[in-house]
């Protein structure tokens, strides 16, 4: 089995082979890719605003299997999500550690390596 440093590397080697970069994205692109993938709208223009619910989208879908979002429906087409539990409080570096467990453990659910 290999380690979530292992994994993380896979993950960045993903984005480079599939969207033809040089360098890994930074995760908020990641995330942005995500949340994008989880509302299924495709490539098209989005708002400021919108970009803002993209990530916020992601960020309840990768944790959501941690216990702090439960999706609850869709509204016009965007996945709804209740909170369930407020997340601790954590320094920077935690949050990204987090989100990058999060990442790790979307990829193994979804199959996508």
């Amino acid at each position: 089995m290999i380690n979530e440093a292992e994994y993380w590397k896979k993950i960045e080697q993903f984005f480079v082979d599939n969207f033809e970069t040089e360098a890994s994205p930074p995760i908020e692109t990641i995330l942005f890719l995500i949340g994008l993938q989880e509302l299924g709208s495709g490539q098209q223009k989005y708002s400021k605003d919108d970009k803002l619910n993209i990530l916020h989208i992601a960020v309840c879908r990768l944790l959501e299997p941690f216990g702090y979002y439960k999706f609850t429906h869709y509204e016009d087409g965007w996945p709804q999500f209740e909170k369930l539990e407020d997340l601790p409080e954590l320094r920077t570096n935690e949050q990204t550690l987090l989100m990058k467990k999060a990442i790790i453990q979307y990829f193994q659910d979804e199959e996508l390596l």
